[in-house]
């Protein structure tokens, strides 16, 4: 049948798919999932993907025509296709948005009408010298006779044959040309001599931009009796259900148990994507994957550019045994690589919160996403955590995912001592050095003395939270968010966490004019300070979103830890997440407070996970752990909990609480936030939408409220959060969202409004 027309997916905020109609001559290659360019508006020209094609002519007057087809295979196969389907339905965006996060835009350039626009990936070239012919013994030493007074050509041409390996009646190789002058120290003028007698010639041959791990592979350790029972429970499982909830406690090897099972899908020839929640971990696991797995391993995730990205989305739809990439190791984006045949997905560290996107759409949520991707490759996945979300814990227990436990440290390692130590004492009895107890002070003492290594959490970066007029109380705000500037202290000034807006240190009050300004709170840059001057002779090193600006710095500061060339580490949530150091014993948590008093329903539930998993950094080999907690309520029964490693004990609370409110896993969450510069309008069309939703959800409606940080970037936001039973059609539920937020869009102003749904947004 001839398709007349073309539903086309174009990397914009744009609801739904555009119209074009298909010329006489590119009927034959268009297709769905092959990449065309077409015109959108006056000027604007746009790589976009065909969506579905089709003969009956839609109610639309003007329709222009697909320009070209990139191409004659699809660029993005069918099950990824389905995998946008299903994220714009579930999230409630556009095709188009899923679209701009999935695919590297050196892929999908676009332009104008004015000039031609061509695909901004280009692959990675160097110069290589080869023989100009594929010369005999006898024509190599006629030549090499001739280039007797010419001994730096004839050295070159020397090098040349015996680093390339030619032998006369083979084939001819190329060799790099950078290599040649690294092994005769001479110029490239000597070499452009050899290529202007016709001897040596020179070719541009691609190279790429991926290192391959070199080295040995090594084979798998063998499973210890713990790790064999879990990898055994894993499998019998699978034979059931599609997802297993492998929980076990901090240094149980949980990772040993994946390799095992990426070795066993691997063999098959299909592929395996390795989830984790932050680009910090990936130093140290792609060193343990590619020992075992070389070159068919892959790293991606959102610091590499543009054009390294759209190499290895290139690698992965490739699936060449040779030179394709079957093993990914990456962050969330990583679902939307161009797989062919997953085996297997393996969610580490499942509960993390970086596994949400929360801006720009589509929001998704990697670990629930990644669920949906099996299923459509009809592959397994395994969902891995010390901690796990009481989500996957509870749909573990009611039998819709497999459980396996293990409840053992690898080598029966005992779990660290913890230690509590009473801050609000403390301070009282004048113990306190700067915002460090007694007890976490000795505790570092005695690490360093037996040369062993420590790490500080505070989860707040920069020196203080704010600065204050001791007088008036007067706090520097950001001018374009309602929330206090952060002081950073190298260079001095203060920072806005939310918008990035930055100012000078004021050196007066601005409204009492008191030159006396004084910091309130600490944050890492402080602890830095302040425990160089405690511990002089210590090796200090922080690592928070400040220090790892740099591409390579995240391993930079992993490395010097693993080979003992830092003593204390001091960092944010991100050293909390499956680092191993063989030499770590003593972790401090510095404000145990400020992580359980969060105004968030999973206050508790992230409060116990971050501790626990902070926690398990230290003891993992022989010399036994010991975590300090400072708290000013060493009665509260979350720490109380933690004093025992009691995840379960933990796990019956939330669910009772959240049995009562409604919170997941016993409802289902969307969240509205609506956004606009004029407060009283805002309000008014906040207003609006509330009423439309509580005619159609009542009492499951909350708000509209501001939230805690109510302006950003000079916009005032108002949430509505609507709260919808476990067990209601959530289909028909966006449909009523969509119809109720359609009325709004229709109000006289509602155009200089923001709209964002947010599903599940947790």
């Amino acid at each position: 049948m001839d398709y007349t027309f073309a539903d086309i997916i174009l990397p914009l905020a744009i609801k739904g798919s555009l119209t074009y109609s298909i010329p006489q001559e590119l009927k034959d290659v268009v297709q769905p999932g092959v990449k065309v360019l077409v015109q959108l508006g006056n000027m604007k020209v746009y790589s976009g993907i065909v969506a579905r094609v089709y003969e009956e002519k839609p109610d639309i007057e003007n329709i222009r025509p697909i320009i070209k087809v990139c191409g004659s295979e699809p660029a993005v196969n069918s099950r990824q296709m389905k995998l946008w389907q299903w994220l714009a339905d579930y999230y409630m965006c556009s095709e188009g948005e899923v679209m701009k996060a999935a695919v590297p835009p050196a892929l999908f350039p676009h332009g104008d009408t004015a000039s031609p626009i061509n695909e901004r990936y280009r692959p990675k070239e160097d110069i290589f010298v080869e023989l100009a012919l594929p010369y005999s013994d006898r024509e190599l030493n006629e030549i090499m006779d001739k280039l007797g007074r010419a001994p730096r050509q004839a050295e070159i041409l020397a090098s040349y044959l015996y680093l390339s390996g030619y032998t006369p009646g083979n084939a001819v190789k190329p060799l790099r040309k950078n290599l040649l002058l690294k092994n005769t120290g001479s110029s490239f003028s000597h070499i452009n001599g050899l290529v202007k007698k016709g001897i040596l010639k020179l070719i541009y041959l691609e190279v790429g931009r991926l290192k391959d791990p070199g080295g040995k592979v090594e084979p798998l350790k063998k499973l210890t009796e713990s790790q064999t029972a879990a990898y055994n429970s894993i499998g019998n499982i699978f034979r059931e259900k599609d997802v297993v909830l492998l929980h076990g406690v901090t240094s149980s090897g949980k990772t040993e148990i994946y390799i095992h099972m990426i070795e066993e899908q691997l063999k098959k020839g299909r592929q395996v994507l390795y989830l984790l929640p932050e680009i910090a971990l990936t130093a140290q696991i792609i060193i343990r994957l590619q020992k075992h797995f070389g070159s068919v391993t892959g790293i991606y995730h959102s610091r590499f550019s543009d054009q390294v990205k759209a190499e290895i989305w290139k690698r992965v739809a490739d699936n060449d045994p040779a030179t394709g990439y079957r093993l990914i190791l990456g962050v969330r984006s990583s679902i939307f690589l161009p797989f062919s045949d997953l085996g297997l997905i393996i969610v580490d560290e499942e509960h993390e919160n970086s596994y949400k996107q929360h801006d720009p759409a589509p929001r998704y949520n990697a670990r629930d996403s990644a669920i949906i991707l099996a299923g459509i490759h009809r592959a397994r996945t395994i969902l891995g955590s010390a901690t796990p979300s009481v989500e996957s814990y509870h749909n573990a227990l009611t039998g819709k995912y497999g459980l396996v436990e293990i409840k053992e440290r690898y080598g029966n390692i005992k779990l660290p001592v913890i230690v509590l130590a009473n801050t609000r004492e403390a301070y009282r009895k004048k113990l306190m050095v700067s915002h460090f107890t007694p007890e976490l002070l000795n505790a570092i003492d005695q690490a360093l003395l037996k040369k062993e290594q420590v790490i500080l959490f505070r989860n707040r970066r920069g020196f203080s939270p704010y600065i204050e007029c001791p007088e008036c109380g007067w706090i520097p705000v950001c001018k374009q968010c309602a929330v206090k500037m952060t002081y950073h202290k190298n260079p001095p000034r203060l920072v806005c966490h939310y918008c990035g807006y930055t100012s000078d240190l004021p050196s007066r009050c601005e409204n009492c004019g008191n030159t006396g300004l004084v910091t309130r709170g600490y944050g890492t840059q402080k602890i830095e300070d302040e425990i160089k001057i405690i511990f002089p002779s210590a090796r200090v090193e922080r690592m928070d979103q400040d220090s790892t600006r740099s591409g390579n710095s995240f391993a930079r500061i992993i490395r010097a830890f693993e080979e003992q060339r830092i003593d204390i580490l001091i960092g944010t949530q991100m050293i909390s997440k499956g680092l191993d150091f063989e030499n770590l014993t003593v972790v401090g948590i510095l404000n145990a407070d400020n992580l359980l008093n969060f105004p968030d329903f999973r206050a508790y539930e992230r409060s116990f996970q971050l501790m626990e998993q902070v926690s398990g950094r230290a003891g993992r080999r022989q010399k036994e752990g010991k975590v300090v907690i400072q708290t000013a309520d060493p009665d509260n029964r979350i720490i109380r909990l933690m004093l025992r490693h009691d995840y379960r004990g933990m796990y019956n609370i939330q669910k009772e609480e959240r049995m009562v409110f409604g919170y997941p896993p016993f409802s289902r969450l969307i969240r509205i936030n609506l956004k606009h510069k004029n407060r009283a309008d805002l309000n008014i069309f906040a207003d609006f939408l509330g009423n439309e939703l509580r005619q159609m959800f009542g009492k499951r409606v909350l708000g509209p409220e501001y939230p805690v940080i109510s302006q950003i970037q000079l916009w005032y936001i108002k949430t509505i959060l609507i709260k919808i039973e476990k067990g209601k059609s959530l289909q028909k539920v966006r449909s009523m969202v969509r119809e109720a937020v359609g009325n709004l869009e229709k109000q006289k102003g509602a155009g200089a409004m923001r709209i964002a749904i947010d599903v599940d947004p947790y």
